[in-house]
């Protein structure tokens, strides 16, 4: 049976983003060699809060902006500690409607001295959201993100495609027919670079966004870690490249959840989805400078005041 809202949680508005897919917890072990070594020393391990779309609606609400979790969760103990961490991080999960088997993903993130890390993660576990999604369950959300396991709530990215929303999609595989409809149920792919190449058999920053680009697409970026982010905006047909800045890289885990989490927040805050690229470039530079998927989640003041030294957006 669900209960809608949860009780006991208190809901503010007007929230801006809402999301709804992974949650997961992580154990990350930090070793002292490159993971291409094959062998290294262990020198710390942390458990930790993560997944791809939790972790950027934590950025979201780091940033300032109002964030909504609206996946399927759980009170079992498991999940508790999930909720919490969201809660406490100003993510708010009231609006998510719970089923007694919501569990989170177990992770073990092997994080290389260079930053670069390794996820093994079992997701055996209910993911997606409610089927009927309206206005009134999305929170009053201007902008919805979703990730890969949307393909098992396509009925409510259908409900939402319906009410107009834009919708942010995270993709990192595909599972075939399914994906090939979420795909182009959303209108802003924000895509990992390999994800993209796998999905459309393509290598070029220019034909990748070409096979992935529609008549009712608002954008389509491609993020490519040190080598920055690629972007095509609807009413623009030029490609844009916004460099990577030049940081000092600790851990790059979360960095794409922080990436899109930025984007969001951009486009709720008014910007066009390359301003959002620029300001999300920035953002999860910063992130990448710390430990851990979320210690590392910037402000919104210290994404402004590195975009002062931004790197150029060029034309491809």
């Amino acid at each position: 049976m669900l209960l809608w809202p949860l009780s006991g949680l208190k809901v503010s508005k007007p929230v801006q983003v809402a999301g709804f897919g992974a949650i997961a917890i992580d154990e990350l072990i930090y070793v002292d060699r490159p993971l291409h070594a094959q062998k290294g020393r262990v020198t710390s391990c942390i458990t930790a809060h993560g997944g791809n779309v939790a972790t950027a609606l934590v950025a979201v609400a780091t940033l300032g902006a109002r964030a909504s979790f609206i996946g399927w969760v759980s009170q079992e103990q498991a999940f508790g500690a999930s909720l919490n961490d969201l809660n406490t991080h100003g993510v708010e999960t009231a609006y998510a409607p719970r089923i007694p088997q919501a569990a989170p993903i177990k992770s073990i993130i092997t994080v290389g001295i260079d930053g670069e890390r390794f996820i093994a993660f079992d997701d055996n576990v209910p993911i997606g959201t409610a089927p009927d999604l309206t206005i009134k369950r999305l929170a009053g959300a201007s902008v919805l993100l979703l990730d890969s396991y949307a393909t098992r709530a396509l009925p409510a990215v259908r409900a939402v495609k319906a009410m107009g929303l834009p919708i942010v999609a995270d993709i990192e595989w595909s599972v075939g027919v399914e994906t090939d409809e979420l795909l182009a149920l959303c209108n802003h792919l924000v895509l990992p670079w390999q994800a993209a190449e796998a999905l459309t058999g393509k290598a070029e920053a220019r034909e990748i966004i070409a096979s992935l680009w529609s008549e009712d697409r608002a954008a389509v970026v491609l993020t490519k870690g040190g080598e920055g982010a690629f972007v095509r905006q609807a009413g623009d047909d030029c490609i844009g490249h916004q460099l990577a800045h030049d940081v000092e890289v600790v851990d790059t885990t979360g960095a794409g959840d922080c990436f899109h989490g930025a984007y969001c927040f951009g486009l709720a805050t008014g910007m066009t989805p390359k301003e959002s690229v620029r300001f999300a470039n920035a953002a999860a530079a910063l992130s990448i400078t710390r430990q851990g998927g979320r210690e590392g989640l910037p402000e919104e003041s210290s994404v402004l005041a590195l975009l002062e030294s931004a790197p150029e957006f060029t034309r491809l």
